[in-house]
């Protein structure tokens, strides 16, 4: 037997003659032979403790990472500054192990921080209400397009071809599982193409989702559209970089329904793509229809502040032909860590961060245009990323940075052909002016 199994040849014999098999391989039966592996799995002998280290370090010595290499890389997740009290907090048992605070008398501490984390999301984007969380920022956006078609009892959702290809493909993927029709609205000068969006607008258009900054990094004019969409008694969403509204109008400001995004800025590593985290904050209009779990603040019988787990509209809890999401989990360790980030930094820490951001950002950009190999895509405003036409072969720039321990920016032509070739790069605060001179020095010698 398994020497890792803990029962023994008697409990495994009870167990069968319970079930009414008379062996182990009667049981799986239904498994095809040429399937079943028909000998021991290849396993080293059991190793020390040092052995061990020197074998993980040795596989990790393979990976290259951004602490290793200087990142211009974007595209949806970035290269931020983790303070190191978020590791340290965060790595806590009492955070690291929290499960789902089913009795609020014995997790007030996790539901505590996913108030706290709540309240950070609805400050930052004016909006009233703020779940605890989702999985990531395009699973936020679907759950969004599902909440607007619920509550506007409408069955079409028009997105901009400016949001993230990847969000795309997954509001493509949950949409269809509930019969919701997906329009794409064309894009001009790297933004939404307002009025053609106005003239898609009809009676079953349940919202408008529009990205801001959008995947180039553009700024997109949401009040341009605002307008029109309420007028159709549509809902507006906007997918939001939350970093920028540190610097930027927020959602609420503009009229927006529903604002989502990704908090991955906000002291969460990139970590091979995940796990990250997902917000949504809506209207208190829209709050009953709210996706995940809501924590909320209470006092309990002697008018002592405490928290508790509030309107829940998730299949778990209530009919689930009512519900108006199966999403059954939340990324609490993640929130908590974006709690830790937000409360280090502060209003003035954040502030600060967004605007190197963008500084260092726009200094990039001009400095590449003057190579002449470069010219600005679209000539609008951006944040964090900016997209340029190159007379240079994008992978082979790529291929030469990282020869240089440089990780260069991403190929727009694999998603947007017809934009020819051209290249998106992203700069965050951890650059510094000498990592921006050497990436234009090496992306200004062309590779054709």
């Amino acid at each position: 037997m398994h020497p890792y199994l803990p029962h023994t040849d008697e409990e495994i014999k009870q167990m069968l003659e319970e079930v009414g098999v008379g062996s182990l391989e009667e049981l799986f039966s239904d498994i095809p032979q040429d399937l079943i592996l028909d000998r021991d799995l290849k396993m080293d002998d059991s190793k020390s403790e040092i052995e061990l280290r020197r074998i993980f370090n040795e596989l990790v010595s393979r990976n290259t990472c951004t602490n290793s290499l200087v990142c211009f890389l974007g595209a949806g997740a970035y290269d931020h500054y983790i303070p190191s009290i978020v590791d340290f907090l965060s790595s806590r048992s009492e955070f690291y192990t929290a499960y789902t605070p089913y009795q609020p008398e014995m997790s007030q501490g996790t539901l505590q921080v996913m108030f706290e984390y709540q309240s950070m999301i609805t400050e930052l984007t004016g909006l009233e209400v703020s779940n605890a969380s989702l999985y990531d920022g395009a699973s936020a956006c679907a759950e969004a397009a599902f909440l607007a078609s619920s509550s506007t009892r409408r069955n079409k959702i028009i997105v901009s071809k400016t949001v993230n290809p990847n969000t795309i493909k997954v509001l493509k993927t949950y949409t269809a599982a509930k019969d919701i029709e997906l329009l794409e609205v064309d894009m001009k000068d790297g933004q939404t193409d307002y009025k053609a969006l106005k003239d898609m607008l009809d009676k079953d258009t349940a919202a408008v989702v529009i990205q801001s900054p959008n995947f180039f990094g553009v700024i997109e004019d949401i009040e341009a559209v605002e307008p029109a969409v309420h007028k159709n008694k549509s809902l507006l969403i906007q997918s939001a970089d939350p970093l920028s509204l540190a610097v930027l109008k927020s959602p609420g400001e503009m009229g927006v329904d529903i604002a989502v995004g990704d908090g991955q800025p906000f002291g969460i590593p990139l970590s091979y793509g995940g796990p990250y985290l997902g917000y949504i904050a809506v209207t208190k209009k829209l709050m009953r229809k709210i996706p995940g779990r809501i924590a909320g603040q209470t006092v309990d019988t002697e008018g002592e502040r405490g928290f508790v787990l509030t309107l829940q509209a998730r299949e778990q809890h209530i009919r689930r032909h009512r519900a108006t999401s199966n999403i059954t989990s939340n990324q609490a360790l993640m929130a908590t860590r974006a709690t830790i980030y937000l409360s280090a930094l502060g209003k003035e820490g954040l502030k600060e961060v967004a605007t190197q951001t963008a500084q260092k950002a726009a200094y990039a950009a001009k400095e590449l245009v003057k190579t002449g190999n470069y010219e600005m895509m679209f000539d609008k405003p951006f944040f964090r990323e900016f997209a340029l036409k190159s007379n240079c072969n994008v992978d082979k720039v790529n291929k030469n940075l990282l020869e240089k321990r440089v990780l260069g920016g991403y190929n727009l032509e694999q998603d947007y052909p017809e934009l020819g070739s051209s290249v998106l790069l992203s700069v965050t605060e951890k650059r510094t002016k000498e990592q921006i001179d050497n990436l234009v020095k090496e992306m200004g010698e062309c590779h054709v």
